[in-house]
């Protein structure tokens, strides 16, 4: 991409308001110019971003959860995750999740990369994660935290994110990339 094509594609920010500060994000409005020089707003929810791991046995079982999400009065089933306190690493949040959520340990904690959630209003990041080698340690969940712990082969999973029975994002993806990183083919 030339230069030239780079410039037309940055905004400028002009102002920039938090609406709402809230517990778990803020709400920003930001008026921002555009390359061609018209203005136009910005509204941005700014999150400090959230970490998941898939722990997965030798038998190749993975661990995963079960809880209500109120935004779609619903329980969804998903990979340990959690929200990334401000400057904590994103693989120690991982690994807190993992134990809260699950109980485990793993002796082997393993890099998935990341995704971006929705980048046209949403600054949240979440960084996945593959845990091996576990081991039982007993849960300890967040107070108010309500969830199921489920055992599922590794292969059901991928049939379940296939069929449209997991819906989310960061499950699905964890999903896919632990298979690609373990190189099991299905």
């Amino acid at each position: 991409m030339s230069d030239q094509d780079t410039k037309r594609l940055i905004e400028e920010t002009l102002s920039s308001e938090v609406v709402f500060h809230g517990r778990v994000f803020d709400t920003i409005v930001k008026k921002v110019k555009l390359s061609d020089g018209s203005t136009s707003t910005r509204e941005i929810v700014k999150h400090n971003g959230g970490a998941c791991i898939l722990p997965v046995d030798d038998d190749l079982n993975c661990y995963m959860v079960r809880q209500f999400r109120s935004p779609f009065e619903k329980i969804l089933l998903e990979v340990p995750a959690g929200k990334i306190e401000p400057g904590e690493d994103p693989k120690v949040c991982a690994v807190r999740e993992l134990h809260e959520e699950t109980g485990f340990e793993a002796s082997e904690v393993i890099d998935l990369g990341d995704m971006v959630c929705s980048p046209g209003y949403d600054s949240e990041i979440i960084y996945l994660y593959l845990a091996r080698g576990l081991h039982f340690i007993g849960e300890k969940p967040d107070e108010g935290e309500f969830l199921n712990l489920e055992k599922i082969p590794l292969a059901d999973l991928v049939k379940m994110a296939d069929n449209g029975q997991i819906s989310d994002s960061k499950t699905q993806l964890c999903i896919y990339k632990t298979v690609r990183r373990l190189g099991i083919e299905f």
